[in-house]
């Protein structure tokens, strides 16, 4: 009980009504012997978590020093490990937004994988380096900008190609789903939201393609979202974006198959980063979208790392122009 609380003090979510649904489950978790347990999982970006199991979501409450990096799905068999895609051993990787959320995951994965990693983002991620290079054997390389500045975003990746030769993985992640009412839009936040979810997408396809041509190889994954086919409201400008995404990422596919460069998109369902658990997340919330999801488990950072690896190995070597949906069943494709 002590740290299910303390989880929900720590997410704001320490009202008298949410606590007593806390008690509740716990009641009905004591009624089918679930107490507490250790557990290691091997999957990237998850450790020994203390865990108490929720009979009402099917989702676990970690320790709160664990809280983001550690929450985990439940039920999960202790021994997922990620498979090896021996081509991705050596590979020049650079990932947008590598250092925190989903990204973070995806630096981690990449690395494990023997990959040469670098990323950009906007907030300070030398402490992520040096925990990687710690965990992994292997530090990747920070490059501190803003992905919606051209001119940085280019250098960033040229420092990549520079340090780790040139860059046949681009994994574009960077995003911002700021919630907005579409009658409260003006130009300057379209600019903003478009300039982060679209434009520098483009831009580092378009920088990417141009090595990638030379080399005659090369594969670009695009993040984009089920919150487009969803019809989801609440933030249209973002919602458009990924569509928009989805739609280059088949046009750029069909452009530069020719050239060998296969170009794809994932669209994660609603992966409990700690930004979402931080700013949209409750508890009335993810038990509405655990009900609409197929699998009744809560998607993690950890669950997208491994369909990315797939996609940017030669495993999936004759997939290009395709939007790959990780989301535990919410939306269909096809």
């Amino acid at each position: 009980m002590i740290a299910r609380i303390v989880m929900l003090h720590v997410m704001g979510w320490s009202s008298p009504s949410i606590l007593s649904v806390v008690q509740s489950d716990l009641a009905k978790d004591s009624q089918h012997n679930l107490a507490p347990t250790k557990r290691r999982s091997t999957r990237p970006g998850t450790g020994t978590a203390t865990v108490v199991r929720s009979a009402r979501t099917r989702h676990q409450i970690t320790e709160p020093a664990l809280i983001g990096r550690n929450l985990r799905p439940d039920p999960e068999p202790d021994n997922v490990t990620s498979p090896v895609f021996p081509d991705l051993d050596g590979a020049s990787v650079f990932i947008t937004g590598g250092g925190s959320g989903i990204g973070a995951s995806l630096t981690e994965g990449f690395l494990r994988q023997g990959a040469r990693v670098a990323f950009i983002g906007r907030s300070d991620a030398t402490a992520f380096v040096a925990r990687m290079e710690a965990e992994t054997g292997r530090a990747p390389l920070f490059a501190q900008g803003d992905v919606t500045d051209m001119t940085t975003l280019r250098a960033a990746m040229d420092r990549a190609a520079e340090a780790h030769g040139p860059v046949t993985r681009l994994v574009n992640n960077a995003a911002n789903d700021q919630r907005h009412a579409t009658l409260d839009v003006d130009e300057a936040f379209y600019d903003w939201s478009t300039a982060i979810n679209m434009k520098a997408y483009f831009f580092a396809c378009q920088h990417a393609i141009r090595a990638m041509k030379a080399l005659g190889y090369g594969h670009i994954l695009n993040f984009s979202s089920i919150s487009y086919m969803m019809g989801n409201a609440g933030y249209a400008v973002y919602t458009s974006s990924n569509a928009a995404i989805t739609g280059m990422t088949r046009s750029l596919a069909r452009e530069f198959g020719p050239d060998g460069i296969r170009v794809n998109a994932l669209a994660p369902g609603w992966v409990l980063t700690e930004r979402q658990l931080e700013k949209w997340a409750s508890p009335e919330s993810l038990d509405a979208f655990l009900d609409r999801q197929c699998l009744k488990t809560h998607l993690q950072p950890a669950d997208i790392v491994n369909p990315t690896l797939f996609l940017c190995s030669d495993a999936s070597r004759m997939m290009t122009g395709q939007l790959v949906a990780v989301d535990a069943g919410v939306v269909t494709t096809g």
